[in-house]
């Protein structure tokens, strides 16, 4: 989602620092960038781009001094509170006083970090949805100390970067659309973690009777698996829920496999061309 994010700002002419502390990630991130470039070139703001302008304008570094010279932080790491309670109290440490800092969380809220951050006031969740040219609409949501003026700075963001701000008048851990999503993965993967039926059934069905070109374990491997233990993992261990941990082994042999979703180029299905996307999915028998 950095990426993407990062993408998206450089189309509609900002300048991006790109930090990362892997220069080998960057590297990645870089190429999965001009990949961007060249499969969505068919969309109006790709095609009024210039790439090679647009590539210019996101630098990459290592170096977090370097990154902290910015006007707006965007934070897109995993979802674990532990880590991201520690990029912004780097950051709260290293940046101007005016810098405003967001979350990309899709499940955390943004009164977990205010504290950390040094500049609770300057804090809000800024949450993207991927694609996010096409599905272009983004939670804008405060904690109890977000100032209303940086509030409306960053709904102004968005819109000057070709979003639909959503704004939440208070916070809700499952934002908006995620609060959605969150509740049909959860019975996807029940379905799967208690042998009930398979992945591709499960997609059968949703694609099937809701007349969608992907279903639920389709969108997880987009989101990332990584992303979804980790969201699972933290709410089994809050809630308690033993169906949520189960859920989590389950997701966890995945990623002990190496199977981290489309980034990878396996999760649930194989990339590119996986099966949903082949003709005869939803009338093709299951394998004994």
């Amino acid at each position: 989602m950095g990426r993407q994010i990062a993408l998206q700002c450089a189309l509609y002419g900002l300048t991006v620092l790109l930090y990362d502390v892997d220069l080998k990630v960057l590297g990645g991130a870089r190429k999965q960038i001009e990949n961007y470039l060249e499969q969505f070139n068919h969309l109006e703001q790709f095609a009024k781009a210039d790439p090679s302008a647009t590539l210019e304008r996101i630098q990459l570094t290592i170096d977090p001094k370097e990154a902290a010279q910015c006007d707006l932080i965007s934070e897109s790491v995993p979802e674990d509170p532990v880590l991201k309670r520690n990029v912004f109290k780097q950051f709260g440490r290293l940046c101007p006083q005016h810098t405003v800092f967001t979350t990309n969380s899709s499940s955390l809220v943004p009164s977990m970090f205010a504290d950390s951050s040094g500049r609770a006031d300057r804090l809000a969740a800024l949450h993207f949805h991927q694609p996010i040219w096409i599905s272009n609409v983004v939670d804008v949501m405060p904690h109890a100390g977000t100032s209303p003026q940086v509030l409306d700075a960053v709904e102004g963001f968005a819109r000057r970067i070709g979003q639909i701000p959503i704004r939440l008048q208070k916070e809700s851990y499952g934002y908006v659309f995620n609060a959605m999503l969150n509740a049909l993965n959860r019975e996807a993967i029940t379905l799967v973690a208690n042998g009930i039926t398979s992945v591709e059934n499960v997609d059968r069905a949703w694609m099937g009777i809701m007349k969608m070109p992907i279903g639920p374990f389709g969108i997880l491997d987009g989101v990332g698996l990584e992303t979804v233990w980790h969201i699972t993992s933290y709410w089994a261990g809050q809630l308690g829920d033993v169906q949520l941990e189960k859920n989590a082994q389950f997701l966890k042999t995945y990623l002990d496999a190496g199977k981290l979703g489309l980034k990878s180029g396996e999760g649930f299905y194989r990339y590119p061309d996986p099966a949903y996307q082949q003709p005869n999915f939803l009338t093709q028998p299951e394998d004994d």
